[in-house]
């Protein structure tokens, strides 16, 4: 494809989400933009976060881990299964029956302000870095493909990138959002389907289901190595606990089941959801196999994150291909984004700021609009910094080592109060749980020296032990 034939493409889809954005945002109020006056159909609900789960990362850097781990990162997608009866059946009761808006108003409730501002503050810097990294991700793509060969400088890629964003979702917020993503997660799983169909065609692949059977890429568990991070207890738990903290502890996602009607609406969400999210990424594992066989017998010497752009856009395989990759491509990394910058918005209004409490309806939207812009600027600042300091491809990997060492604190602190009855010295809270993700860091650096043993993706459950153990010792 041209460059002038992308720009064309990138325009008209965000034309329509711009029209979407129109017709779902006329009116404009925090309770629209925080909540969707609690009126969202479950079903939209559901197939939206899907694209808002997957995002560009799995959508490029999955296929990617495919030639070196094999089907290995299965075992966590298994593991998600089981986070996700536990958000469902325990996570949300709690916080319909709260009525929450934001979910880490129950810390506060629970243990104290301090308490309260800690859990926000975290899930603020996961946010920021998480969102960062998906969009970076996308972003070096779009460059590589597009603006490199038009002279375009990077910031000027990324801040057009973030304005896009801002554009269709300053007004109406998550109201918009659960149409636009709706929308998005259909051309990322339509681009999905078209690009197996295709490159299984170009292989002369009959039956894809013995074609797997028989590949060397398609081992799913690994029970070998206790040691290894791949093994699959570790994969599984981790699985598991990171469904939990990245799913039901995280505003960004919950913000989307508490527009549902009822808890029985946002229940039925999470089940349906579940059971398609697991499809999806096994078929992007499919993908990956199918993708590392094609670059072997094309000559294709591209890796990892690089794989699924250079085949899709190579145009051996036609131009189809590439108009529903990019589609892909740009609807993954926007249908998590856009709700990102949303929850960033809304967590920092009702939570740091608590404009809820202290300010007119008409100043709040005023705030919350400063409030939209001045996050758009951070994830830019973030994702020019991550252009210089992240050389590894795999992105993959960073944004779940990542994730395990910022959300392991709201791990410990919802596992405390959920499943203990005591009280705790409310302004120890942030030490703690500043001091278990640097001790887990030392304990990790050092594991495989001491313990003959790799934390992974693992580490997250480390450091949510070792914060419930602080505050253990620091009950009252």
């Amino acid at each position: 494809m041209q460059p002038y034939q992308v720009l064309l493409l990138i325009a008209a889809y965000f034309g329509v989400l711009v029209l979407i954005s129109y017709l779902t945002g006329k009116g404009g109020s925090n309770s629209e933009f925080f909540r969707a006056n609690k009126q969202a159909p479950w079903y939209l609900v559901a197939f939206g976060m899907i694209g808002a789960s997957l995002s560009g990362v799995t959508f490029i850097s999955i296929p990617g881990t495919v030639e070196s781990d094999n089907f290995s990162y299965f075992q966590v997608v298994l593991g998600y299964t089981i986070g996700y009866a536990v958000i469902g059946q325990v996570l949300l009761p709690l916080y319909y029956r709260m009525n929450l808006t934001s979910i880490y108003t129950y810390l506060g409730d629970r243990f104290g302000i301090a308490s309260y501002k800690t859990g926000a503050s975290f899930f603020l810097l996961s946010r920021v870095v998480g969102s960062s990294f998906r969009l970076f991700l996308v972003a070096n793509v779009l460059q590589l493909i597009v603006f490199d060969s038009m002279g375009v400088p990077y910031y000027v890629t990324v801040s057009i990138t973030i304005s896009l964003i801002w554009l269709y979702t300053f007004k109406s917020g998550i109201k918009t959002i659960v149409w636009t993503d709706t929308l998005q997660t259909f051309f990322m799983l339509l681009a999905l389907g078209i690009t197996i169909y295709f490159i299984s065609k170009d292989l002369q692949i009959s039956n894809i289901f013995n074609y797997l059977s028989e590949s060397n890429y398609s081992r799913i568990f690994f029970f070998d190595d206790w040691r290894s991070k791949d093994h699959f207890v570790k994969q599984f738990l981790s699985g598991a606990f990171i469904a939990i903290v990245m799913t039901g502890l995280d505003q960004d996602m919950m913000q989307k089941n508490l527009t549902c009607r009822t808890l029985k609406d946002a229940q039925k969400n999470m089940f349906w959801f579940t059971i398609v999210l697991v499809v999806a990424n096994l078929c992007f594992l499919t993908l990956g196999v199918l993708l590392t066989d094609y670059a072997d017998v094309n000559g294709i010497t591209e890796t990892k994150d690089d794989l699924f752009p250079a085949i899709a856009m190579s145009g051996k395989l036609g131009l189809g291909v590439a108009i529903f990759f990019l589609l892909g491509l740009i609807a993954a990394a926007y249908s998590s984004a856009d709700s990102a910058l949303t929850a960033l918005t809304t967590s920092f209004s009702i939570d740091i700021l608590e404009i809820d409490k202290k300010y007119s309806e008409e100043k709040q939207v005023r705030i919350r609009k400063r409030i939209h812009i001045l996050f758009s600027l951070v994830l830019i600042v973030v994702m020019l910094i991550f252009n210089y300091a992240i050389a590894d491809k795999s992105v993959i990997n960073k944004l779940f080592q990542f994730a395990g060492y910022t959300y392991g604190p709201l791990l410990g602190l919802y596992a405390f109060g959920l499943f203990t009855q005591w009280k705790v010295r409310d302004a120890l809270v942030p030490i703690i749980a500043l001091a278990a993700p640097i001790l887990s860091y030392f304990i990790s650096i050092n594991s495989l020296q001491w313990f003959g043993f790799e934390f992974g993706f693992f580490i997250l459950i480390l450091n949510g032990l070792l914060t419930f153990l602080g505050l253990v010792l620091a009950r009252r």
